[in-house]
């Protein structure tokens, strides 16, 4: 273990915001279920498969701010800040086309990619009424995401706070009053949700903007900054952006087969996923708070050349994604049932017990994605690796996880428990990997340009 107190004082300075952050964006969408829970498995269930597509564009959003944290981030390491800002420019044009590419696809096809996630009608016509408002959100959603991304890379992660805070409180207000109908106001029920979350992006967006434009002295990004163009940079981009990207949107899109599997075994077992899923973020807010900001610290220090300092922080980074996974693994395990009997009273009997035994192997897997993921996408990724990590996930999920939990589903009829393990099994196998890849050094590659 490191004895430098800086080391610690400038992972937590990172982690904890950012912790903070993704506890309250998830809790964005556990308010969500909370409140429309109340209204049934069904509507629960409508709200949660087009959440998917939310799911695949936050997981290609996330890719492309990974990508940007990894280039820029090393060049901030070598102190070459006009470079950053065109890293930053490329990603933020890269993903406001994904939101309205989004945007324009679901406006057209909603039914159809409703379909993509369950047979059951009532279920996609709760969705399409919440989708056709919440698609609206998709371009402010990507924008901050980005931005935020930006703001990582000069280690300041309070905005990220700031920025969900104020999304999280008007997004809680407006269900209150718009899917119950307070104040005067018609009870919407789901078409209430999505229009308390597109008020919800929106207000995020410009409290990030605001920061960037007016408090920033590090980066001082601009919006003229947008028009910054340096074809090497933007080919670098691609190269080492694109595995990063494409590995989070190939990610995305298992999810998204996953649902669909699960969706195939029944509405109860849909909605359990859907309790268990978002608690499962709410809890382990701390796991994927840590890889990032280790992202930043591995990127920063590759990029200032000083390799033995990444071997000493890396080595002791090890221990503490160990020691954060048994801990948030022994959380979820003690504390799923109070949170389900107090947090969601509504529910089937059925959908109750599946949510039960979902919770008990997330407290499992937990503590192989505390390590593996941190370790791959944290630390291997950050230091120049993009390709391996890439290649690794496409093995586990598309020739493990996904051909196992359809034979379990569909040949084997085995329990929906049974199947869901599946789905989360490659959580533990990738530990093996990451202890070898992480250890043999041969993945610190300098990214930036003279």
């Amino acid at each position: 273990m490191i004895h430098d107190k800086n080391f610690y004082r400038t992972l937590a300075a990172i982690a904890v915001p950012l912790a903070l952050q993704n506890l309250i964006t998830y809790g964005i969408g556990l308010a969500d279920n909370f409140m429309v829970g109340s209204l049934g498995d069904v509507a629960l269930s409508g709200v949660f498969i087009s959440n998917q597509v939310q799911w695949l564009l936050q997981m290609l959003s996330v890719g492309i701010g990974a990508a940007l944290v990894i280039l820029a981030a090393q060049y901030i390491g070598k102190k070459d800040i006009t470079n950053a800002k065109a890293v930053i420019s490329i990603a933020l044009k890269i993903g406001l086309a994904v939101g309205m590419f989004f945007t324009v696809l679901v406006i057209l096809l909603p039914a159809q990619i409703l379909r993509l996630f369950t047979y059951d009608e009532t279920v996609i016509a709760e969705g399409m009424r919440y989708i056709g408002i919440v698609c609206f959100s998709y371009m402010f959603f990507c924008g901050n995401t980005v931005l935020l991304a930006s703001m990582r890379c000069v280690q300041n992660t309070r905005i990220g706070f700031f920025s969900s805070l104020t999304g999280f409180c008007l997004n809680v207000f407006l269900n209150w009053v718009l899917i119950f109908g307070h104040l005067g106001f018609p009870a919407l029920g789901v078409k209430g949700a999505a229009v308390a979350t597109l008020i919800a992006r929106f207000s995020e967006l410009a409290v990030t903007f605001c920061f960037v434009r007016f408090k920033d002295k590090t980066l001082q990004f601009r919006i003229r900054d947008m028009g910054l163009h340096d074809t090497g940079i933007l080919k670098d981009f691609f190269k080492y952006g694109i595995p990063v990207i494409l590995g989070d949107i190939l990610w995305g899109i298992a999810g998204n087969a996953q649902i669909a599997i699960l969706g195939r075994l029944g509405t109860e077992v849909l909605a359990a996923n859907t309790i268990a899923a978002n608690l499962h973020q709410l809890l382990s807010v701390m796991v994927y708070a840590i890889a990032n900001a280790s992202g930043v610290i591995i990127g920063r220090t590759v990029g200032s050349g000083d390799r033995e300092l990444v071997k000493v922080y890396a080595k002791t980074l090890q221990l503490l994604f160990l020691s954060i996974g048994i801990f948030t693994g022994l959380v979820i395990f003690l504390s799923k049932d109070i949170i389900l009997a107090l947090g969601f009273p509504n529910i089937s009997n059925e959908a109750h017990v599946y949510a039960l035994q979902f919770l008990s192997v997330f407290s499992v897997t937990i503590v192989g994605t505390a390590y593996q993921m941190s370790v791959l996408t944290g630390i291997v990724r950050a230091g120049g690796a993009t390709s391996f990590v890439l290649i690794n996930d496409l093995i586990h999920v598309w020739l493990i996880v996904i051909p196992s939990a359809l034979l379990s589903a569909f040949v084997f009829h085995f329990p929906p428990v049974a199947v869901f393990a599946c789905l989360k099994c490659d959580q533990i196998l990738k530990c093996a990997v990451a202890v070898v890849k992480l250890n043999k050094w041969n993945w610190m590659k300098k990214l930036t340009r003279g």
